[in-house]
Parts: C-alpha cells; sequence; structure tokens
C-alpha cells in the first residue's frame, strides 16, 4: 500500500489522464523518458509526478518525514516495498536524516548526499530516467521540499539463491560453485578468480520494458579485439521488448541463426569463463540467470570437460577421444546398420547376417521403420524422464525403456538387433550432452541419406554436414579453425591435452597475445 500524510493524493488507482502537465513523460511509452526533468521544485508537485508514472503499482511505497529541527525540512521517500533492505533503509537513511541539522538556506537534497546519508553512493539527478530506473532496481529515491532535484540512494536487498554447484556442469574434481541469478554476485566470483586490473567489465541494459543489466567481460591484452567488437557492435542492435534469459541474446547475436551447431558458448561455473577469458574469450553475464555466453565459440569446445583441466592430462585426453567416439557413435551407428542390412549385406559375415534375418522373423515394418520408431521412442523417454522430479525421472527413463524395448520385441514390433542398435545410440549420446540438439538432427539426417543411398548416402550426407560445419564461424573466428591450426602449439589442448609446462602458447586464432607461460618446471 502507498502511505501519504498530509495533503498528499493518492495516486495508486485509476486511469492516467489523457492530458498531462507539461514536461509529463508517458506511463506506456516504451522508450523511456529521454530527457525529462523534474517539472518543479514543489515537493507534492515531484511526488505526484512519478507517482502518476507508478499508476496501479501497490508495490510502490511513498513515506512522508520532517526534520524534528526544522520543520520546514520536507521528505519523501519512494521505492518498492521488498526490493530495498529494510535494515539499510532505517539506519543509513531515515535515521541520519532526522538527526541531522539542516542550515538554513542549503539545498537539502544535496545535503542529503553529502552530510547525511550513509549510504554507499547516494547521486542527485533531476533526470526522471534515472530516478525510475533508481526506483524498479531496488534504489530508495528521497525528494524534499523546494528542490528541483531528487537523491537516488543505494538500499537494494533482496532474497537470492545461494551459491551451489550447477546441476548440469557437475564435475568429480575441481570447484564446486556455480553462478546463480545476481549479476553482482556473480561478477564478484569472476574477480575471485582474476584479480588482475586487466580484468574489463562494461555494463549494458537490454529490453525497452525489463531493463535488465548486463556485463560484457574480457582481459583488455589478451582478448581477441575483432570479436570484442563484433560482439559489441551486435549487442548494440539488439532493440527488443524485454530479456529475461541469455538465450534471448543468443537468437539475436549468434552466427548462423538457423543451424543448430551453438556459436555461443553457455555455462554455469565461475571457472570455466575465467579460463576462456584467459584465453581471449569475451563472456556476457546478464542479470537474472546463471548462465554465462562466451564467444568465440569452437566446435571442439563442445568435447572438452571442465575437469579435463584438473585431472592428470592422460586421463583428459582419454576423457576426450572417448567423447569423440561417442559422439560419432551416437550420430553414425544407426544410418550405418541401416546401409549394411539393406543395401550392402555381401559385407556383414554371414553368421551375422543370419543372426540378424532371423531375429527380424514376423516383424511386418521395415528396418528404416522400425529405428525411426524406436529412436523417436528413446527420446520421448529421455524428455519425459529429464522433465520429471530426481529419482522419479531417472527411474522412468530406466523402466521405461526396458519395459517398451522388451515388450516390442515379445509383440514382434521391431528386432532385437533394432533395441541394441538404439540403446548403444542412446547411451553414447549422453556422453556429449552440449551437442544433445545437434546429434539428434545429425543422426536422423544420415539416417535418411543412408535410408536412400546406403553408404554412398551415409558418406554424402557426412561431407555435406562437415562442409556446413566448416562454412561457419563464431563472431569472426571458424568454428573448425582448431582442425587446420598452423603449428605444434595449437594442437596441445584441442582433440587431447598435453601437460601444463607444454602448453606455452594460446591458440593463434583466439587471442593476439601468444605467450601463456614463459616455460614449464621440469623435474631433474
Amino acid at each position: 500500500m502507498m502511505h501519504f500524510c498530509g495533503r498528499y493524493i493518492c495516486f495508486g488507482g485509476g486511469q492516467p489522464k489523457e492530458k498531462r502537465q507539461k514536461g509529463e513523460c508517458p506511463l506506456s511509452s516504451p522508450n523511456g523518458f529521454g530527457d525529462a526533468r523534474l517539472p518543479s521544485d514543489r515537493l507534492e508537485e515531484n511526488v505526484r509526478y512519478i507517482g502518476n508514472l507508478f499508476a496501479g503499482d501497490d508495490t510502490l511505497q511513498v513515506r512522508t518525514l520532517s526534520s524534528p529541527s526544522d520543520p520546514a525540512a520536507r521528505f519523501v521517500l519512494v521505492y518498492i516495498d521488498g526490493m530495498v533492505n529494510n535494515k539499510l533503509l532505517n539506519e543509513d537513511v531515515i535515521r541520519p536524516l532526522l538527526q541531522h541539522r539542516f542550515k538554513k538556506g542549503e539545498s537539502l537534497t544535496a545535503a542529503v548526499a553529502q552530510s547525511v546519508t550513509l549510504a554507499d553512493s547516494a547521486e542527485c539527478t533531476d533526470q526522471v530516467e534515472k530516478i525510475v530506473q533508481g526506483i524498479v532496481y531496488g534504489d530508495t529515491v528521497l525528494f524534499a521540499e523546494g528542490c528541483a532535484d531528487a537523491v537516488v540512494m543505494n538500499t537494494k536487498g533482496w532474497k537470492m539463491r545461494s551459491i551451489t554447484e550447477p546441476e548440469s556442469e557437475r564435475v568429480l574434481r575441481g570447484p564446486r560453485e556455480g553462478f546463480n541469478e545476481s549479476l553482482l554476485t556473480n561478477l564478484t566470483m569472476l574477480h575471485r578468480k582474476l584479480r588482475t586490473p586487466d580484468l574489463k567489465m562494461r555494463y549494458m541494459t537490454f529490453g525497452r520494458r525489463t531493463r535488465t543489466k548486463a556485463c560484457v567481460c574480457y582481459l583488455n591484452s589478451v582478448v581477441n579485439r575483432g570479436a570484442l567488437e563484433e560482439l559489441q557492435r551486435r549487442l548494440k542492435k539488439i532493440n527488443i521488448d524485454g530479456v529475461l534469459d541469455t538465450n534471448y541474446l543468443v537468437e539475436e547475436i549468434r552466427d548462423s541463426p538457423y543451424s543448430a551447431v551453438k556459436t555461443v558458448g553457455v555455462t554455469e561455473r565461475p571457472d570455466v569463463v575465467a579460463g576462456k577469458l584467459l584465453e581471449g574469450r569475451v563472456a556476457l553475464f546478464l542479470d537474472g540467470t546463471p548462465d554465462v555466453l562466451t564467444v568465440p565459440h569452437l566446435f571442439v569446445e563442445h568435447f572438452q570437460s571442465d575437469e579435463d583441466y584438473y585431472l592428470n592430462f592422460m586421463f583428459a585426453s582419454i576423457g576426450r577421444f572417448l567423447r569423440i567416439l561417442a559422439f560419432t557413435l551416437s550420430t553414425s551407428t544407426p544410418a550405418i546398420y541401416i546401409a549394411m542390412v539393406n543395401f550392402h549385406q555381401e559385407m556383414l559375415p554371414t553368421p551375422l547376417l543370419i543372426s540378424i534375418s532371423s531375429a527380424r522373423r514376423g516383424v511386418p515394418f521395415p528396418t528404416a521403420l522400425e529405428i525411426t520408431f524406436m529412436l523417436i521412442v528413446f527420446e520421448m523417454l529421455r524428455e519425459s524422464g529429464a522433465r520429471m522430479p530426481g529419482i522419479m525421472g531417472q527411474t522412468l527413463s530406466i523402466v521405461g525403456a526396458l519395459v517398451v524395448g522388451q515388450a516390442a520385441v515379445d509383440a514382434k514390433l521391431v528386432s532385437a538387433p533394432i533395441i541394441i542398435i538404439v540403446a548403444l545410440t542412446g547411451i553414447t549420446g549422453l556422453m556429449v550432452p552440449r551437442l544433445k540438439g545437434y546429434v539428434i538432427l545429425h543422426r536422423f539426417a544420415l539416417l535418411f541419406f543412408s535410408c536412400v543411398l546406403g553408404l554412398y548416402g551415409y558418406l554424402l550426407g557426412e561431407l555435406a554436414l562437415l562442409a556446413g560445419l566448416f562454412g561457419m564461424s563464431s563472431f569472426g573466428v571458424p568454428i573448425m579453425a582448431d582442425t587446420y591450426a598452423h603449428t605444434a602449439q595449437d594442437y596441445k589442448d584441442l582433440y587431447y591435452r598435453v601437460p601444463w609446462k607444454d602448453m606455452i602458447l594460446r591458440p593463434q586464432f583466439l587471442s593476439r597475445n601468444k605467450v601463456r607461460q614463459t616455460g614449464g618446471g621440469r623435474a631433474k
């Protein structure tokens, strides 16, 4: 509820008047308030003006105060309930305001900003844009009698989710902390990882109505300057009504917007962001989401795990090899099976061919229809399991797969080899979760080509998809740039990882500062 004392009028209900006073801004304007200023130095008029902009918002709080030492010194505090820290408001604003003895003739707002308030930031302004933004961001705005400006004081304070390990990026070894929905908290976590003045942070705002804060972060001496300038250019072009998540921005700025391949990286881990900045990339934080965007984003990054850098280099390299193998099996196994069984039976060993034929006895559907049907069923089970709570989702996926698979074989709807192929395809696909969407589309594309032309179709499909990948870029850097690196150093952290002491240079296609370290220590 809105609270008023004396002769202040209530502006919380009803429709805004069509006819407005001079200088008043339309409530429905989506483009901000331009250069609009407070209408006068009269306290009641300024408060009414701001109140009309928030008409219909019952969370707006208006509190009137008078100085005990000077009854003529009257103030009004305006803030949104639930977005301010009441303890800060009482101890840093109201108490000092009531205890201060104002001098006759001095500017009340200037005195409050310079000598009275204990808030960590206080700014005098007469711009309606700054006043309104201060209120909606959780600040407290003070109006004073006889002053044509107001004081915007930082009293932000609301409950937020604590720092926990990201559910989608769990690791066996390494830091357990993840970003949350607070922009300042996330930037602080990055500062703790990169304690250097070379770390630059540039604020931006997106959304005409949401006014969502964002921050572009990079290491000035290391960053890929071309990628940074291209990112800033694309961000400046965004003109959208609201931004609630990073995907709003991804679809506005990404290369190849209709491709299933990601050209913008996403992570919730501070250590991952710090590592990418050290290689010359740029990070984009957004208030209200734990997801952080990183560019440029190469295709090989989908096979690099967060904990590769916390394990022995040999185990990390084996892990990367297994992920690449899993990607190949998940996308190619159904297509190759169809090609071999339908078009190239002579390439199969005779006992295996006989086994497959006997398993298919009594199945009324063609092999292509069998495998397509089971792949769709598997994806439905996986999606439903992901949407169900915790243990229930895992149980649904496992039991559903067992029951449906066994029932389908017993009913002679599909053959047993198809169940094995689909199970292998699904399990290997889980090893590359960052490529989930692309793996599914890649798999069905190859399956279609194989159904038409056999192995020739499979090879043709692979060549077409590879040509598409080689033609894509991420903010000026080809996403397959790692496959044609020019120096041995560029290969030392791509499809395998060498010891840290041997990674002397950064990848040349990412950073203008090539030297990562001058040399590693070696045991004697």
